[in-house]
């Protein structure tokens, strides 16, 4: 599992899987957007930064953890986006998400499609899930993942886009589904294109 400098926890599913809670325990820089912070106390465990506009803090977490607290009352993005800006202002570029999917399917949404923001803005951020991991991308990439894992590939504006070790081939999609429930020939597989995209690839199966 890659090192990564600092870990957010969203305000969706608490991970389950061994995966996100591994990298969960692989930093003591953990921030938690907002309310997360409440199943995060009541789970005991310490965050290191909590935030957001505090709007869903518990008043019992805001009393304990009133010294990590960073209030950003910036109603323009949400508490993930002024988690990663946070992390960014203090020098963290590598960052992983846990927690961000599951719960209203809109806030789900919102917090996959906002990965391409931060690669923009020059950060490696990824967001792992309970069953996989969404990477963005942009131009030619390698993946390395076990034969027969379940990979998605999301356009977001891409120009030539091919691979190498994937069952289906690629082009440049102009809708969603239409790079989704592909599968891995080989240890690895490439993607080929000038553009940004988004990879989703499932954790190898037990």
């Amino acid at each position: 599992m890659e090192k990564v400098d600092a870990i957010i926890v969203g305000g969706g599913d608490f991970p389950s899987h061994p995966i996100p809670l591994e990298i969960l325990g692989s930093s003591d820089k953990v921030v938690c957007c907002d309310g997360a912070a409440n199943e995060f106390y009541t789970r005991g465990l310490q965050p290191w930064r909590i935030v957001g506009d505090c709007d869903s803090l518990s008043p019992e977490a805001a009393g304990k953890f009133r010294d990590i607290i960073r209030h950003n009352p910036d109603q323009e993005t949400n508490d993930q986006t002024k988690a990663i800006s946070y992390l960014a202002s203090k020098g963290y570029t590598n960052i992983a998400i846990v927690a961000a999917t599951g719960r209203r399917e809109d806030h789900t949404l919102g917090n996959i499609s906002l990965l391409m923001e931060y690669m923009r803005q020059g950060l490696k951020v990824r967001t792992y899930t309970d069953f996989g991991v969404f990477i963005p991308c942009r131009d030619n990439n390698t993946f390395e993942s076990p034969v027969g894992s379940a990979v998605s590939i999301f356009s977001f504006g891409t120009a030539g886009m091919t691979a190498e070790g994937l069952q289906y081939p690629l082009r440049d999609f102009t809708s969603w589904w239409e790079g989704t429930l592909n599968v891995t020939t080989a240890p690895s597989f490439t993607i080929k294109c000038k553009g940004e995209y988004l990879v989703y690839i499932t954790y190898p199966e037990k």
